[in-house]
């Protein structure tokens, strides 16, 4: 299927051409927190065809903004995974999500949940590094089922799939919990006191975490 182009000598319309088409830019969140697996990425696109998936993937390996890699035995799966040209588009995706974010109240009630994966840019985009000056901590978050490394050191956080060696805190919620945490409509405390959430090691890293990666408040 031929791709679609605005022909325009425009920086923002060539952007456009490559990335504007629908569920690229959900593709391209899907690759932020490292490489997926095809039945990963229908996972985490749900409503999204096989045909149109391969569609898209096809026409962002052609443009290099993916590649596909095959994982080293025993798992030998092939994988798509973003290149340096796909990994340069997080800014822009921490402000879209950034931008989006004030609609998320606004947002239909048949909204689709969806997997942890999927928000592994949420606390990057909520995230206030003028806070984390001087902080040098490591959280695993299991979340649904899977579990993420949150890495935040001197005013930078990085977010990545796996479990860290030594976590200064772990947290275990289910997706709906962990996001309203993140958006401040759950409050740590009342999740802790309610068993919503479980926290390995000190539960001021929880409240630290929140205040650092969750929703800003106008206070």
């Amino acid at each position: 299927m031929k791709t679609r182009s605005y022909n325009q000598l425009c920086g923002l319309a060539i952007a456009l051409d490559i990335v504007g088409e629908r569920w690229t830019m959900l593709i391209i969140r899907e690759l932020i927190g490292g490489p997926q697996r095809f039945t990963d990425l229908m996972v985490g696109l749900p409503g999204i065809s096989t045909n149109l998936l391969t569609e898209r993937l096809k026409g962002l390996e052609q443009q290099g903004v993916i590649a596909r890699r095959t994982l080293p035995p025993p798992a030998a799966s092939t994988v798509y995974a973003l290149t340096s040209v796909g990994q340069a588009l997080k800014p822009t995706l921490l402000e879209l999500g950034n931008w989006g974010s004030q609609f998320v109240g606004e947002a239909d009630a048949a909204c689709q949940m969806l997997h942890l994966g999927s928000y592994t840019l949420t606390p990057q985009t909520f995230f206030r590094p003028a806070l984390a000056q001087g902080v040098d901590k490591t959280y695993a978050l299991h979340i649904g089922g899977e579990t993420q490394t949150v890495r935040i050191v001197a005013g930078t956080i990085d977010v990545w799939q796996g479990e860290p060696a030594h976590p200064d805190m772990a947290l275990h919620a289910e997706v709906p919990v962990y996001l309203g945490l993140l958006t401040r409509q759950i409050d740590p405390q009342a999740a802790l006191t309610d068993g919503l959430v479980c926290v390995d090691g000190d539960e001021a890293e929880l409240f630290r975490y929140i205040t650092l990666c969750g929703m800003p408040t106008d206070e």
